[in-house]
C-alpha cells in the first residue's frame, strides 16, 4: 500500500512513546547544526551557575524562537517577567535595533546583577534596564505609553492571570504576550491525580479560562520537548 493510500487510516497514537533522551537528544541534534557556538551566551550560564542561580532559564533552541520571533516582529520595545540571570533576556535585546528598550522585572536582586552583568558582557548594556521587586507591583508602575510590542512572562505562576492583564494594559494593538512554562509536563491539563490542586497549575488554568472570553486578544498554547523537558507557551495577540 502506497503512502498515500495508508495515509487515511495512520494514527500518531500507534507510534512508539518517545522518552525525555529522545528530546535532548534532538534538541543537540538541531542546534548543532542552526545555533553557533556562542561563547557569550556560555559565559552568561557560567557566570549564573558560579553564583548559584537555578537552572530553569529557557533552552538554547527557545532563546533562538525568542530571538527569530522578535526580530520577525520588528519590536523596538520588550517588557520581561523573570529574568533570572539575563539567558533569555541576551536572547531577546540581540533582536532590538540601536535605539530599542528592553525592561526585564526581576524579584531577586541577586538573581537582576547577575542578569546585569551577563547582558554588559553581552554589549546589551544600553538597551537593557532591570528593575528588582515583586513583578505586578513593578508592573503597575509601567506607564501606558509608550506601549511595548512584545512582553515575555516567565514569573511565578501564582500572579500568572494578573501579570497576563497587566502586560494588556502597556502592550500595543497587534502586539504580542507569550507566557511560558504553562503545560507543566501535562499536569494542567491533570484533574485525576492528587496534585490537580498544585498552585502552579491551579495559575495557568485560572489565566487560560480569563482568556476565553477576553475579547482583547487571540490565543493559543503550543507544547514543546526538548532538552527542558515537556513544557509549552502561551501566544496572544493584543487586539
Amino acid at each position: 500500500m502506497s503512502s498515500e493510500e495508508n495515509y487515511g487510516i495512520f494514527s500518531y497514537s500507534q507510534l512508539p512513546a518517545t522518552s525525555y533522551a529522545d528530546w535532548e537528544r534532538t534538541d543537540h541534534w538541531f542546534n548543532s547544526f542552526l545555533i553557533p557556538a556562542d561563547p557569550v551566551l556560555d559565559a552568561g550560564v557560567a557566570n549564573a551557575k558560579k553564583n548559584g542561580l537555578p537552572d530553569i532559564a529557557v533552552s538554547a533552541s527557545q532563546g533562538k524562537f525568542l530571538y527569530l520571533l522578535a526580530k520577525s516582529l520588528g519590536v523596538k520595545r520588550i517588557i520581561e517577567l523573570g529574568t533570572l540571570g539575563g539567558y533569555s533576556t541576551t536572547w531577546l535585546a540581540r533582536a532590538l535595533p540601536d535605539d530599542g528598550e528592553h525592561i526585564g522585572l526581576e524579584l531577586e536582586a541577586k538573581h537582576a546583577k547577575v542578569a546585569e552583568e551577563n547582558v554588559a558582557n553581552a554589549g546589551l548594556g544600553s538597551k537593557v534596564k532591570f528593575i528588582v521587586g515583586p513583578a505586578l507591583a513593578s508592573l503597575k508602575e509601567i506607564p501606558t505609553s509608550p506601549k511595548f510590542d512584545l512582553a515575555f512572562i516567565d514569573a511565578d505562576w501564582e500572579h500568572i492571570a494578573e501579570y497576563f492583564q497587566e502586560a494588556k494594559r502597556i502592550v500595543r494593538s497587534g502586539g504580542v504576550i507569550i507566557v511560558d512554562n504553562v503545560v507543566q509536563n501535562g499536569e494542567v491539563s491533570n484533574f485525576g491525580e492528587s496534585h490537580a490542586e498544585w498552585a502552579e497549575s491551579e495559575g495557568v488554568r485560572r489565566l487560560v479560562k480569563a482568556i476565553q472570553n477576553d475579547k482583547e486578544v487571540e490565543a493559543t498554547v503550543i507544547g514543546t520537548v526538548g532538552d527542558k523537558g515537556y513544557d509549552g507557551f502561551l501566544y496572544a495577540i493584543r487586539k
